[in-house]
């Protein structure tokens, strides 16, 4: 059991990259989901809504955000605005005209970027809590590769087209589980030297249904087939495993996934 691909994602919403190696701190992965895009009001867009997010790729290097050919300085403080992300609100650092004025054009529709301000202490829920930067709900998200495939054999059974683990937007992967859903069950970790704690199940919305290369909603799969067997009790369909992270440190693909608890 090893970690096969870690994936981070620079603004919510917006596509993300792989790495080989990532630091890991109280909030996730380093960089991910500390940027997002705003609306005129403040709240958070996302692709249930602006499905089109999901065929951006912007990346992170050298304290700049990269995206279609043009880099903009991250700008750690500055003036605040307010955001909101559901039902929590709190403050942003505008990152100014240039990268609003970028993706107001890509998208269509007035937006601004924001960053966590560097004083964020946004507090979780679920079983485990801890820190999230702007991510809906907790530090990551862990899928393996045999839950993908067993929702793929599904797909196959009812005529559809297998669906990518990009569907799912995980940020850490993982391979040698035979049984699908085995990240359910875990409870603690240790992967490279960061513990995990499991926060919750993932309950899906209508993400999965985006193509995560052509930013167009092209379901109904895998909701379909995934509310054929996995139904939440309290609605929706789960899909992956919310974790928190009890100890920061540095995770690498390649890495063994050492289980310390599993759910009794």
């Amino acid at each position: 059991m090893i970690v096969s691909d870690l994936v981070v994602y620079p603004v919510k919403g917006c596509g993300g990259y792989s790495v080989a190696s990532s630091a890991v701190d109280a909030t996730g992965l380093r960089d991910d989901r500390m940027m997002m895009l705003v609306d005129d009001e403040g709240v958070f867009l996302s692709q249930r809504k602006v499905p089109a997010m999901a065929a951006l790729r912007p990346s992170l290097a050298d304290s700049a955000l990269s995206i279609g050919g043009e880099s903009f300085p991250v700008l750690p403080d500055g003036p605040r605005v307010p955001v909101a992300v559901h039902i929590w609100h709190g403050s942003g650092v505008d990152q100014g005209d240039a990268p609003a004025a970028y993706f107001s054009d890509v998208l269509g529709k007035s937006v601004r970027l924001v960053r966590t301000p560097p004083d964020l202490r946004r507090e979780t829920t679920g079983e485990t809590t801890g820190l999230v930067g702007y991510a809906d709900g907790n530090a990551l998200l862990m899928l393996s590769l045999s839950s993908l495939d067993g929702v793929n054999e599904r797909i196959l059974e009812r005529g559809g087209e297998p669906v990518p683990m990009n569907r799912f937007r995980p940020n850490v992967v993982v391979s040698g589980w035979p049984e699908p859903h085995t990240e359910d069950r875990v409870r603690r970790a240790v992967i490279g030297d960061v513990e995990l704690a499991y926060a919750k199940d993932c309950v899906r919305c209508a993400v999965p249904m985006v193509d995560q290369e052509t930013g167009v909603k092209s379901g109904p799969e895998p909701i379909r087939s995934l509310a054929t067997y996995r139904r939440d009790p309290d609605g929706g369909v789960t899909f992956g495993m919310k974790a928190q992270v009890t100890r920061t440190g540095t995770m690498s693909v390649g890495d063994k996934v050492d289980v310390l608890e599993w759910r009794s």
